[in-house]
């Protein structure tokens, strides 16, 4: 069954318009407020769901209106249900009745990651962006609704997010446009009922497997018999966390602009700038500079123990790993190297070659030894030593001992690793050292 497009709406306002032009002009209002008009072709994330239909069949509308540039249908065909040629059908149907055109591309969706959802977004959104490329499209759209939003949220609180995940779903994100953001799922299916669209059903929708489903069918109807406009409040939550998100952004920008211009080497940060900042502002500024830095996104733990870092009243040189590489503080200046690819050595500045260092009760930070450090070494099954006579007792040569290093738990202090020892006892931390170092240890890979 193909879409149905009737006379009044291909002919423009007037009297008899169906109530679902309220649909069309939602969508036409949401891509004029980012520029978007009868210049610009785009493209639509198409799945055959009421959702992507809606918006689908909307844009094809605009565009016989002389409102919307060329509408192209972009199918991305997962491999995951055996029904999915006859979902590329329907799309390539509602294409061509509302004078559009479909493009479908299969993928190969990674099954070894922990989350098959995680792995078929991820396909997902790297086929669109072939597609959009090779078919000279800048604007991708994506149905998610007001109804999305207020799962996400709810999703993400359940999760233990901060106000930054709050935020939840963007109205737009590189070439990625949301035009139903403010449309709810009944709204939408409201539309997809009146003007007849046929629509694929995704079995996954119903699968309580996915916290998605759980929240839409059993937490949110749960929590509407207590508010019953409780998903307009998620949204607003939505928003209001968006708004913070920039306030935040534009401080942490402003704080490393400070950082940057106190005089210090090129690749390092001023400390005592990120040490003045409120907690909130500092632990942006350090996420933002990492990631600048080329390591991976870092969690809450890591920002953690990165504040202790900055907030160290005494440091010398003090390095701290971190997913895809590490931070070294140096007296009063801070810098990210990030590892390299091939597992070599790092960027090091006439430093030692840097510790990889990966454990299930870290973070942890690695610093020199210093005098009356004590360790449980695991040769002593849990006796407490001095690192001084732990050295003399492995006949490690006196030049090299000031330069040993030592991995501390962040949490308590407790020294877990050091160097030409090894592991602490009952320590599971494993260090791996660049091919400079000549002392052998286990290769971690994050």
């Amino acid at each position: 069954m193909t879409a149905a497009i009737d006379g009044d709406e291909r002919s423009g306002a007037g009297p008899s318009q169906p109530r679902g032009d309220a649909l069309v002009a939602a969508v036409c209002a949401a891509l004029a407020a980012h520029g978007l008009g009868a210049a610009d072709a785009i493209a639509v994330a198409c799945s055959g769901g009421p959702d992507s239909s809606a918006l689908a069949h909307a844009c094809m509308a605009l565009a016989r209106r002389g409102a919307l540039g060329a509408v192209q249908l972009f199918y991305v065909d997962h491999g995951l249900r055996d029904d999915s040629r006859t979902d590329a059908a329907v799309v390539q149907a509602l294409a061509a009745a509302g004078e559009g055109r479909a493009m479908v591309r299969r993928v190969e969706v990674s099954r070894a990651q922990a989350s098959l959802e995680a792995a078929a977004r991820d396909a997902r959104y790297q086929a669109l962006a072939e597609m959009a490329d090779a078919a000279g499209i800048d604007w991708v759209l994506l149905a998610h609704t007001a109804s999305d939003q207020a799962e996400t949220v709810l999703m993400r609180i359940l999760r233990g997010t901060g106000v930054t995940g709050l935020a939840s779903i963007p109205a737009r994100r590189g070439r990625y446009l949301r035009p139903l953001l403010h449309v709810t799922r009944a709204e939408v299916e409201a539309y997809v009922a009146e003007h007849g669209l046929a629509c694929v059903a995704d079995e996954m929708n119903r699968d309580p497997g996915f916290l998605r489903v759980r929240v839409r069918h059993q937490w949110l109807p749960a929590l509407r018999a207590e508010n019953p406009r409780i998903d307009e409040a998620l949204c607003r939550l939505a928003e209001s966390a968006r708004q913070q998100r920039e306030v935040l952004e534009y401080a942490a920008a402003e704080l490393l602009e400070r950082c940057v211009g106190a005089g210090t080497e090129e690749g390092w940060l001023a400390v005592a700038p990120l040490g003045a900042a409120p907690s909130a502002v500092r632990r942006r500024a350090l996420a933002v500079a990492a990631e600048a830095g080329g390591l991976a996104p870092l969690e809450a733990r890591h920002l953690v123990a990165l504040e202790q870092l900055v907030g160290r009243a005494r440091a010398g040189t003090v390095e701290l790993s971190l997913p895809g590489g590490r931070a070294v503080r140096r007296y009063d200046e801070l810098r990210f190297a990030v590892r390299a690819a091939d597992g070599g050595a790092d960027e090091a500045d006439g430093e030692p070659a840097p510790l990889i260092v990966n454990g299930p009760d870290g973070p942890y930070h690695i610093r020199r030894w210093q005098p009356g450090d004590r360790m449980r070494p695991a040769r002593l099954k849990g006796r407490s030593r001095k690192l001084s006579d732990l050295f003399a007792d492995a006949r490690v040569p006196r030049a090299q001992r000031p330069l040993a290093r030592v991995v501390v738990r962040t949490r308590d202090g407790v020294i877990v690793w050091a160097e030409h020892i090894g592991p602490a006892h009952g320590a599971a931390v494993s260090v791996a050292l660049t091919p400079r170092e000549p002392v052998a240890s286990n290769e971690v890979l994050e």
